[in-house]
């Protein structure tokens, strides 16, 4: 069956509801522990129904957001989703409250004891108003953001189509798509602040009524952070200002003399080489013809799942207008199914996305076996693993994809994913200083992230675009609006994928794969830093745990001959 014959049928909540309460009830009336499970495996079929039919309609409005049906679905679960978090609170607190919990943390795994704790810190009923609120106000963003519709030399692109454009090998192309770009979000401004000051007043009203001292903890819990803390990330920050940050100037030192340009301003830094970027070779049918291949070839695993994703049609990889932009991957329960979404546009982005949201989808395949729709996923710093590592893992195979271009490929990915960690962090940091001081106005954040970017990333030159030089480029980061405090899990991911490509390409140690493969399996099983240790990596929260391998990535790109970057 392929995707577009997945059934959608909008269930009968007040059914549900019926069902869900008998089902807890068992739970708490249980005569032991097999009829406690007995009634967590029903309640499990429940979850696994809501969550596929809801996400269907997410996934199917998300491809097109002008589609009226889905938009009146997607509004539907914005408004019940919030309603079902209290049925799932009930039924959370029957499993805590069982006398039969020791039996169950002996059947379960430990992550969802501590995760669905969290849950219930993090909901009350009387917060359901402004949960809907919230996912309104999200929605709003989203469809904002896919409303782009800017006009370019007689044709019109959204956000992601203008892309190809701002890499041009013509300044003045680069300089003139990257103000269409930045104009748009002008142009919009007001709607941007008023959303994001809603959202920020609305996620503070919940944290307090809830008894967090502000939303920082509340969304450190909704995130849940389960095995760090707060003071943990700022000793990362710090590993990355000291670290990374040097390493990122040398990157971007050597880009504006390759570029023959006294000075990088925001609109170079997307053209790593004078001749162009690589690009690659083939239409996106091709592409997922070579990607088919690679996965044969990398692993039996890997070529068992991908088979699946192409034999279902599991992936949405075109641009279009009315498509939302970015890219995720997310799993239908019910058929047992990852999905990808991406917005191919002809760059080197389309072989990142695919192959990084593959990783995601991996994980999901590997993790059939787990029963627990919250474990299904671990959480997201350990999920950005399995993704940011596939892009390395992938990169014996890039010559299919790249041709003679695939060093200049090699060298601009790594140097991106070095320059997007202060970027990375610099989100992170950003959501702090707004959820701590909730009453700034929407003036005085642009400020605060001007005042970050210049810490984080130095070489942001806005020359004469006032947009970007008052702080607005943050609009364009859909994590802040609808993920908060969902954006330090890809930095600390990147450093543990850094170990990986260490190992798998300077090392030579073939025993990474074991490794990924082990973490693929236990999904959310196990916590991050279970996960990081189960990998035989190092943690990101240790002193100096990025001077190795930054050292490494240095002495690979020195070792690169720019003839070959021309």
């Amino acid at each position: 069956m392929k995707f577009n014959e997945f059934n959608y049928n909008r269930p009968d909540l007040d059914i549900f509801k019926k069902d869900y309460q008998e089902n807890i009830d068992q739970i708490k009336n249980a005569n032991s522990v097999k009829e406690a499970l007995e009634g967590i495996h029903e309640i499990q079929a429940l979850q696994n129904e809501i969550n596929t039919q809801s996400e269907l309609a997410e996934i199917r409005f998300s491809i097109n957001t002008k589609d009226a049906f889905y938009k009146k679905e997607s509004d539907f679960w914005n408004e019940q989703l919030p309603i079902i978090s209290e049925w799932e609170t009930d039924y959370y607190r029957a499993i805590l409250n069982s006398p039969f919990l020791s039996e169950l943390k002996q059947e379960i795994a430990a992550p969802f004891f501590d995760i669905i704790e969290n849950s219930l810190k993090v909901f009350d009923p009387t917060i359901i108003p402004l949960l809907q609120q919230e996912n309104k106000l999200v929605s709003e963003y989203d469809s904002l953001i896919a409303s782009a519709e800017i006009d370019y030399k007689g044709e019109t692109y959204n956000l992601s189509g203008l892309t190809p454009f701002m890499q041009s090998t013509d300044r003045q192309e680069r300089k003139a798509t990257s103000e269409l770009y930045a104009n748009f979000f002008q142009e919009n401004l007001a709607d941007f602040d008023r959303i994001y000051d809603e959202l920020v007043k609305v996620r503070h009203e919940m944290a307090t009524s809830l008894g967090f001292k502000d939303f920082v903890e509340m969304g450190y819990a909704r995130m849940n952070r389960l095995d760090y803390t707060r003071s943990d990330v700022e000793v990362f920050r710090r590993e990355v200002l000291e670290q990374i940050v040097p390493l990122s100037t040398y990157i971007y030192d050597r880009q504006a003399k390759r570029l023959e340009l006294d000075e990088l301003k925001y609109y170079d830094l997307n053209l790593s080489f004078p001749t162009g970027n690589a690009k690659p070779i083939g239409t996106a049918y091709e592409l997922i013809q070579k990607a088919e291949k690679m996965y044969s070839d990398m692993s039996p695993e890997t070529a068992d799942f991908f088979d699946f994703m192409v034999k279902h049609d599991l992936m949405d990889l075109l641009t279009k207008p009315g498509k939302q932009s970015g890219g995720y991957c997310t799993h239908i329960p019910n058929f047992n199914a990852p999905f990808i979404f991406a917005n191919f546009n002809g760059t080197s982005g389309d072989v990142d996305v695919l192959t990084h949201e593959a990783g995601h989808a991996f994980q999901l395949y590997r993790s059939r076996w787990i029963n627990e729709p919250e474990l299904i996923w671990p959480t997201h710093e350990s999920c950005e693993i399995h993704s940011m590592s596939m892009e390395f893992i992938a990169w014996p195979y890039m010559d299919e994809f790249f041709g003679d271009k695939v060093e200049k490929y090699k060298y601009a990915h790594l140097s991106e994913a070095v320059t997007f960690l202060p970027y990375g962090v610099l989100v992170d940091h950003f959501q702090h200083e707004v959820y701590e001081n909730p009453t700034m106005t929407p003036e005085e954040r642009r400020s605060k992230w001007r005042e970050l970017e210049k810490q984080y990333t130095p070489w942001k030159e806005y020359d004469d675009n006032e947009f970007y030089e008052q702080g607005g480029l943050w609009f364009r980061q859909g994590h802040i609006f609808n993920s908060p405090f969902y954006y330090i899990d890809y930095t600390l991911a990147q450093v543990c994928a850094f170990q990986f490509w260490e190992r798998s390409h300077v090392k030579e140690d073939d025993s990474f794969w074991a490794d990924y493969l082990n973490i693929c399996r236990v999904g959310g099983t196990k916590s991050f830093q279970e996960i990081v240790k189960l990998a035989n990596l190092k943690s990101p929260f240790e002193e100096n745990s990025l001077s190795e391998v930054t050292q490494a990535i240095q002495t690979y790109l020195e070792a690169i001959d720019e003839e070959q970057l021309i």
